[in-house]
């Protein structure tokens, strides 16, 4: 970006514009550990019309603009690649409205999940997507990233719950696309093409939201087995059963032996090979006791060392933290990893599991799984620890590359939530043919003739 430029920016922005270098520090992160990328400028964005301003000066002036939510994605996607402006989107933060009627909510892109969730609960309603940072993360960042969670067995992800938005484009038009409408077939979906482009095609600047009711009781089911093998044969056998729980958590033993370090506190049956996390809700006491009996049952006939049941808050809140904690625990452990989010189909996941114990026992990287086993999304960590960059790095590729090759055979793919941006960009042709990504070209292309949006992302 040139000084003439730079000046521009600060007479359309003011305040609201950053060049200090400790601020494009601050901005040239997200929480992918091994990369970074420093913009040339940020801009803080407070309505819609300060987005379209920049986009049309960007795209006249060729400068690169990269959207950002909260910062915590873990795929490079809010990384500014190609330099240029980081769009941060974190003042538009407000709950405009909280629909009782409709059962809708319609935010800013700067909500934190989480405090959306607690705002729509205390009128009795339920937003279901909960990514393990919902404290931190942002609607925006969610939608544009296509996030999940741990409830996605039951509830859906990001994606099944969007019925609005408001985004603008790189020449600056604002568009309006859906509303408060359970049904909508009125010409091409733009809201589903929006969802997980990862702000290569548009900046979202208003949301609305799909309510559920709130439900009136959930129960927390803990169960340890001897070894995960059978942990993962068991969430096979519990969806033969018609009940469809609202969670279905996978850690094996590594993982809690790490996270047990990280919060000193001592889950029940120590050297478990590994632990299922189950939550179950509906209307009464008497539906859930008889669904968690049914479920434990399950689980003690295949392998189950004990079922715990977690019926008091606290002792769901502190199960749940320890879910929740995996990633810092981890990170705590080793600066540098990388975080994958396989999805396989949910009847593949014990061949994916085993499969995974395989590739562990042939490199010095440590790997560690986890996740939304439930759903076939699952979490492979691979830890850098102590060892050389060199070896990392050649190991890295390595194990990413028979790991991807493994998930494909199994029918799954790259990505159930963090996205693709930067670090499995490499991969996408293992995943995509050769039409599919032209397409994808095009389809940028029409959004974005400029290539000024997030250039260097997914394709």
């Amino acid at each position: 970006m040139q000084a003439r430029q730079a000046d521009e920016l600060k007479n359309l922005f003011g305040d609201r514009l950053s060049l200090e270098v400790e601020t494009l520090e601050r901005y040239s992160r997200d929480e992918t550990s091994h990369l970074q990328a420093m913009p040339e400028a940020v801009v803080f964005a407070e309505d819609t019309q300060d987005i379209a301003r920049l986009l049309r000066f960007c795209t006249k002036n060729n400068v690169s603009v990269t959207p950002r939510g909260l910062g915590t994605g873990v795929s490079g996607g809010a990384l500014p690649a190609r330099g240029g402006v980081v769009l941060s989107m974190e003042r538009m933060n407000r709950i405009l409205e909280i629909d009782t009627d409709n059962r809708m909510a319609v935010v800013q892109p700067g909500v934190i999940t989480g405090e959306l969730q607690e705002a729509v609960e205390e009128k009795g309603l339920f937003y279901p997507p909960d990514p393990a940072s919902l404290d931190s993360c942002s609607i925006g960042g969610n939608v544009i990233e296509g996030a999940g969670g741990p409830r996605a067995v039951k509830y859906g992800t990001t994606k099944d719950y969007v019925t609005g938005l408001e985004f603008v484009i790189p020449t600056g038009d604002i568009l309006r696309v859906g509303g408060k409408l359970r049904k909508n077939v009125t010409g091409y979906n733009l809201i589903g093409i929006m969802i997980a482009s990862e702000g290569t095609l548009g900046v979202v600047t208003e949301i609305t939201l799909r309510l559920l009711p709130l439900p009136a009781v959930r129960t927390d089911l803990l169960v340890p087995f001897e070894s995960f093998r059978k942990a993962a044969h068991a969430i096979n056998e519990i969806h033969k059963t018609g009940i469809t729980p609202v969670v279905i958590e996978f850690m094996e033993r590594r993982a809690l032996e790490i996270v047990e370090t990280y919060l000193d506190s001592k889950l029940p049956v120590p050297g478990a090979g590994a632990y299922l996390m189950l939550g179950l809700d509906g209307p009464d006491p008497e539906t859930i006791e008889r669904d968690y009996e049914r479920v434990g049952d399950v689980c003690l006939e295949n392998g189950a060392v004990d079922v715990f049941v977690a019926e008091t808050t606290d002792m769901k809140e502190r199960l749940w933290k320890t879910r929740r904690s995996l990633h810092d625990a981890l990170h705590h452990l080793s600066s540098e990893m990388e975080r994958e989010d396989v999805v396989v189909p949910v009847a593949r996941i014990e061949d994916l599991l085993m499969e995974v114990d395989k590739i562990r026992t042939k490199t010095e990287v440590e790997v560690v799984a986890f996740g939304h086993a439930g759903d076939g999304n699952v979490h492979i960590n691979l830890l850098r620890g102590k060892l050389e960059e060199k070896v990392w790095k050649a190991e890295r590729k390595r194990i990413l590359a028979e790991l991807f090759k493994l998930v494909i055979s199994l029918g799954g793919t790259l990505s159930g939530e963090h996205g693709i941006g930067l670090v499995k960009k490499e991969f996408m042709p293992l995943v995509a043919s050769s039409a599919e990504l032209e397409l994808y070209k095009r389809l940028k292309q029409a959004f974005d003739p400029a290539g000024i949006l997030n250039p260097g992302k997914i394709i």
